[in-house]
């Protein structure tokens, strides 16, 4: 079987408190976005996994498909598969790509082998692989809280609007964008925040990475003020990783200063 694992933006971010468990809570919009991997699965006498596209850190029997099809097999009597990734969305960008690998393993394999998980179970199992782990298995907009695991609907709809990711080629590591991080209660909260119109997102929403990243790496502050001048209704860092989007009318024609970049254009 195959599987498309997608990506995700945070429309805001907000870090409000850390956690007696060294995690944070937070407060955000992931919203999903088409650009992603390709994952397969077929029967196999042996378990492997293998990789190809963009080089993937450190052993493969570490990566999380492979930690997502153990987890199941601890409970279910999983056949061998011999698995491969196909990687294409950028580590270290902010887009929670390993994390969607992760879930559409459990989703896929659920499939493939009949295991009857319902959503709630599922995200039971992604939780234990990572923080927005879960949030790839319903893979709809969500207002996401504490360590980005617990949800709650809003209404937010970008149906319409095109959307400009930019990868400066620049990975940041988890530990390093929370070491800058300073942890704080907003006067008023991101989700009633999201309710006003976008034009006036701008002036409102935020991505509380910004403040530490953009001065340690300015060409991330460059580029979302050249998403501005693009034309963006609204423009941010995406999660904790080094992407920066813009939120378009209509699509625009590819700026020369992103040529030496990543860049994925597409319908929100």
């Amino acid at each position: 079987m195959i599987a498309f694992p997608t990506c995700k933006i945070n429309i805001g971010l907000r870090i409000t408190e850390k956690r007696p468990d060294g995690y944070h809570n937070l407060q955000s919009c992931f919203y999903p976005v088409s650009w992603g991997d390709i994952l397969e699965t077929i029967p196999a006498t042996d378990f492997s996994f293998s990789s190809s596209g963009l080089p993937i850190p450190g052993d493969g029997q570490t990566n999380l498909c492979v930690r997502a099809y153990n987890l199941l097999k601890t409970d279910f009597d999983l056949p061998p598969v011999s698995m491969h990734l196909h990687k294409i969305v950028p580590i270290g960008a902010g887009l929670g790509g390993g994390s969607a690998d992760a879930a559409f393993t459990l989703k896929l394999l659920n499939d493939q082998f009949g295991l009857g998980l319902g959503i709630a179970q599922l995200e039971d199992y992604a939780r234990t692989l990572g923080s927005d782990c879960a949030f790839f298995v319903q893979n709809r907009p969500l207002y996401c809280l504490e360590k980005g695991d617990v949800f709650s609907e809003i209404s937010v709809n970008l149906t319409g609007y095109y959307v400009l990711l930019v990868y400066p080629n620049l990975a940041i590591s988890t530990a390093e964008a929370y070491a800058g991080v300073r942890p704080h209660q907003p006067e008023l909260s991101l989700f009633e925040q999201l309710q006003a119109p976008i034009d006036n997102w701008r002036n409102t929403i935020h991505n509380d990475f910004e403040d530490s990243l953009f001065p340690k790496y300015p060409r991330l502050a460059d580029i979302k003020q050249q998403l501005y001048e693009e034309g963006a209704v609204y423009a941010s860092m995406s999660g904790s990783g080094s992407t920066l989007y813009g939120i378009f009318n209509a699509p625009i024609p590819m700026p020369n200063q992103f040529l030496d970049y990543n860049v994925w254009q597409g319908k929100l």
